[in-house]
This record gives C-alpha cells, structure tokens and sequence, in this order.
C-alpha cells in the first residue's frame, strides 16, 4: 500500500510599553489602537483584562508593516511550560505548541463529525515523509522523505535526524517512550537508515496503532546536528536544552518564550506543507495566558483576544446567545469524564457498592449543572436485549438515578445503612466539579452514604492518584488513539497511574491484549463487546459525559478542528 501526501492545509512598542504607566492613557489609546469603542461586558474586574491587553498590545507593536489581520492573538487557561513536549509534566498548551514547531513523519488528516471539523485517525497523510508504504505482512513502514524539507536552521531533513529523533523517544527517559509502547514501538534497533531520504521501521507483529502513534505529540523530528551540539555526558538526548529551545522544521519559529506567561512564534516562510502548498496563514501567533475564566471571555467579547478554547460553559452560553462571535462546539469523542472508585480500597472492593453509587448518582442534574448540557451523555442507555449495542468504547451505560435499586445494590453489600467517604476533585477544574460534587454528596446522603467533599491542588491530586491513595474522586481521561482496545488497556489494566479504578481482572486485561493485534474487524467488534459488557458488570468507574470543547472565535476566524490534543493547530486557522 502506498499513501502520497497531499498538502496540509502601524504601532509602537515603546508607546505600548509606556501606557503601562498610565491606566487612564491606556484606556485612551486602545479604542484608538484597535479601532472600535472599548466597553466591558459585565462587571468582571476590567484591570486583568486591561493588563492582558496590553501585554497583546505589546506583543503586536515591533511590526508596522504586519497588519492586525495577520496576528492570531489566543489566550488561554494554562500555559506553554516547555518547549519539548515530552517533558513530564508539559501542558495541552505545550502539546500545541510544539505541533507547529515541529513537524511529524505523517500527520492525522481531518473529517466532518456532526457538521464540525475534526482530527481523522483512520486518515494518516505524510508531513515530513512524501510518501510511505505498508508491506504486505504489514511488519515494515518505510517512509520517503521530501527533498524539500528543511529545518528552519535551513538545513535538510534526512533519515539521520529522523532516526535519531525516534532514537529519541524510545530510549530517553521522556514521555514519548510509554506513548509509543501503544505501538510497537519500543527500541532504536527499530528505526533504520536506507539512504539520506528512506527510513525504514520494523514492527515484532504487525500493530494498527504503529503508524498514528507517529503522528501524536511526543514523535517530533529534531534538527539532529542541533542537539548534539547541546547534548552533555549525563544528557546525551539535549533533553534540558530543547525544553527551552528548538530545532524543529515546523511552520513556526519560537519568538519569545516566557514559560507560564506568553509564547509569540512568527511564521516560517519557507515551510510549504500547509493548505495548497503554502506556509501557515498567521504571520505571528501570541499565545497569552490569562488564568482567570471570565477575564478570557471578556478579551475575546471585545476583540482583543481571536480565539479561545477553554471558557466556562456559562459564558460560552452567554456569547453564543448574543450571536457577534463563532462557537464551534465540538464533543471531545476521545475524552471522558467520569466518577472512579479505587477497586482495591474499602468499601469500593465491593462491586455491589460500586453499582449502588452507579444507580444513586443524579446524571441529569449533574450534566446540566456542570457543562449546562453541552456535550454528550454517557449515561441512559437502553440495552434492549441486556447487551451492548456495540463494540465502541466509551460508550453509553445503561444507568440512570433509581435511589430504590441502589439502596438493593448497598443491602447486597452487606452495608445497609451505608458508610462515610471523601470525595475529591482538582480545584482547578472547580467550575465543573464543585457543582458535581454538592449534587453527588446530596444524592448519595439519601441512601445513606456520608460524603465530605475534598478540593485538592493539580499537583497534590496528581500525586495521589499516581499512589493510589484516593478513595473516590471525578477526573477525565484522554486517548490520543481512540481504539476500543486502546483504552481498556490504558485505563483499565495493569499497577500503573492511568488505571484510575486499580481494577484488576485478568479477564478483561487478556481480550484487551487479544484485541490488541486482531486484524479481523469482526472478531474486534466482538471482542470490544465483550470488554463493555464487562465494564457494566464490573462498575470500576463510572462514565459520565463526554464535555464539549467549546472554541470561542472572531468571527473572521475560519479552520478551527477539534485536535486529540484538545488545542489549537495553529497551522489550520485563517482569517476570512
């Protein structure tokens, strides 16, 4: 089989800089600057959103000649920590960042999902390689690189770098090493040189996660020569020195880096693997973080923000309502978010109390007080025949409130009169949790189960989730491949942090592997009915929703997708 790629898709700064000084001469020259009357929305503190915009201001002055339209200014919750994004701990501000920074061997192509545009992993096209090929016992991928490709160094791509940069994320101690284990792919002895254009992997069996799992994050190419030049004894990856620089040949050049604060990249004009063949659209991209939820929507209401991913479902509601702004809504299909309960924990060993918190929980109150509805339930279902409708995970479980039947489910459990326990979620997802949670513990108080409702730092609840520790918690998982078998095994196997339930079953996680290499789509389909029946009977965690990403936009921003990555592709946007 042989895939050709088609092709991806005047101010002053000192001025800017001293209207710093003068909140009232700011207030001034910004109507004048942007060309439209200043006004607040509502009564959200005006000095963030003036500080932020400043900040936009200042980062759009040093060019007079490049006019407002080819500046995409995003503003965003979290922030840019690393430029490298196999870094642990690397924010989804990271992830996408370092996806227009870098280019891939092969990259997803894209598809319409409900009228909106979404990334495809059924669809591999090539990025850096210009054609590859599949051979027939499907135990070798060889890729032919463009002859055009260069770093933006504006030195050539070849097979060394490339062997190199994979060499990279199997051995070094990165995250791309677990990613790629999803795959096959698991040592350097893998990736071969043919000539200073082919490159060759070698897979133990034949994997149909091989080949996406090259066009995730964490596989980027590095300038080989680049790194080696910044590499140390007891770094021989550069691991330290690409966390904060990059040589990379992707569409976009690092400008400013400011971890936590503000990245600004500029167009590499020299890139030609966009849409019909030409460099990104924006010129300049500033990436500014702006913590504060309601002070997002206010900068992108009032034109000094372009585009923004991550506002509270309120305001979302809010803007769409008054109709000036874009809202592409977008269910997050490998994202979910669910209740888990620690299976090797007391009282949650017990799989009868694990179904009576499944038929206790108030699922309609909660979806409507969390995410106002907007998104796609996991709960509900009617199995007619008691069997899932198919093999596709997550799927929708046959579970709704019956207070009656989970009070039978607690009895059966030997608890009766039910137990005390925490319930925790991150604070940083408080504006969806802590409504969740008061609908939980009161739901749960009915039929006597005694909830204390725990708030916990990231970093904190990240820390007891990877030890275990936690009882009973919300939290979501993401698969960047999307496959039944994917899942299950991440999230439901083995003594390792993404299994959140600690579910341990052989049974599940033997037709998991199974599945795993089954290249029969019959047999699979069986096989993912199988594990969500399974699921059902087992209860380990509860499925809620899936939340919309909700992506907030001018409305002359046109080519948003919604990535696995759950941000921005820079290289996609335009501006009509």
């Amino acid at each position: 089989m042989i895939i050709h790629a088609p092709p991806r898709r005047s101010a002053s700064a000192g001025l800017a800089r001293n209207l710093l000084l003068s909140w009232p001469a700011l207030l001034a020259y910004l109507p004048k600057f942007w060309g439209k009357r200043m006004r607040f929305v509502s009564f959200r503190p005006a000095a963030s959103v003036l500080a932020t915009t400043a900040l936009l201001l200042i980062a759009t002055a040093p060019s007079q000649a490049q006019t407002r339209a080819e500046t995409l200014r995003y503003v965003t919750g979290s922030a840019v920590n690393t430029l490298d994004p196999n870094i642990p701990g690397s924010t989804r501000e990271s992830f996408a960042l370092s996806m227009s920074t870098y280019d891939r061997l092969v990259a997803f192509g894209r598809k319409q999902l409900n009228g909106k545009w979404v990334f495809d992993l059924d669809t591999i096209t090539g990025e850096l390689a210009e054609s590859y090929d599949v051979s027939p016992d499907g135990l070798k991928l060889t890729f032919r690189l463009r002859k055009d490709a260069k770093f933006q160094d504006g030195s050539p791509v070849t097979a060394d770098d490339v062997k190199w940069s994979l060499d990279r994320c199997v051995t070094a101690p990165i995250l791309g090493k677990a990613q790629l284990l999803t795959g096959s792919l698991t040592s350097a002895d893998q990736f071969k040189v043919i000539d200073p254009l082919t490159i060759e992997v070698t897979l133990p069996k034949p994997d149909k996660l091989a080949l996406p799992n090259l066009a995730t994050v964490y596989p980027m190419i590095i300038n080989s020569k680049v790194a080696k030049e910044h590499a140390t004894a007891d770094d021989p990856w550069a691991t330290a020195w690409l966390k904060e620089h990059t040589a990379g040949s992707g569409a976009y050049v690092v400008e400013t880096f400011k971890p936590g604060e503000q990245v600004i990249i500029k167009r590499d004009e020299a890139w030609n693997r966009g849409s019909a063949n030409k460099p990104a659209f924006f010129k300049r991209v500033i990436i500014q973080s702006v913590p504060e939820p309601a002070t997002r929507a206010n900068l992108v209401e009032r034109g000094d923000a372009d585009l923004v991913v991550d506002l509270q479902a309120s305001d979302v509601q809010s803007l769409e309502a008054k109709g000036k702004l874009k809202v592409v809504s977008t269910p997050q299909y490998n994202a979910i978010t669910y209740v888990s309960m620690n299976n090797q924990m007391p009282p949650f060993d017990n799989v009868n109390v694990r179904r009576a918190i499944a038929y206790a929980l108030p699922y309609d109150d909660m979806f409507k007080a969390a995410l106002f509805g907007r998104g796609a339930p996991l709960f509900g279902a009617t199995w007619p025949d008691g069997k899932p409708l198919n093999g596709i995970y997550p799927f929708q479980q046959p579970v709704k409130l019956d207070l009656d039947k989970a009070r039978e489910y607690l009895k059966a459990a030997g608890l009766p009169e039910g137990f005390s326990t925490t319930f925790s979620f991150n604070v940083g997802q408080s504006s969806t949790a802590e409504p969740m949670a008061a609908l939980v513990k009161e739901s749960l108080g009915k039929i006597g189960i005694k909830v204390d409702i725990q708030k916990l730092p990231d970093a904190q609840m990240s820390t007891q989730i990877n030890e275990k520790k936690l009882p009973f918690y919300t939290e979501g998982i993401v698969a960047w491949l999307p496959s039944t078998d994917y899942f299950y095994r991440n999230f439901y196997t083995g003594n390792q942090r993404w299994n959140y339930s600690s579910i341990n079953n052989p049974d599940l996680a033997a037709i998991a592997q199974e599945a795993r290499f089954e290249p029969d789509k019959a047999k699979y389909e069986d096989a993912g009915r199988k594990l969500n029946a399974m699921h059902v009977d087992l209860m380990p965690q509860i499925m809620l929703w899936q939340p919309n990403q909700d992506a907030v936009m001018a409305s002359s921003v046109e080519g948003y997708t919604y990535e696995f990555h759950r941000q921005v592709d820079y290289r996609d946007v335009s501006r009509k």
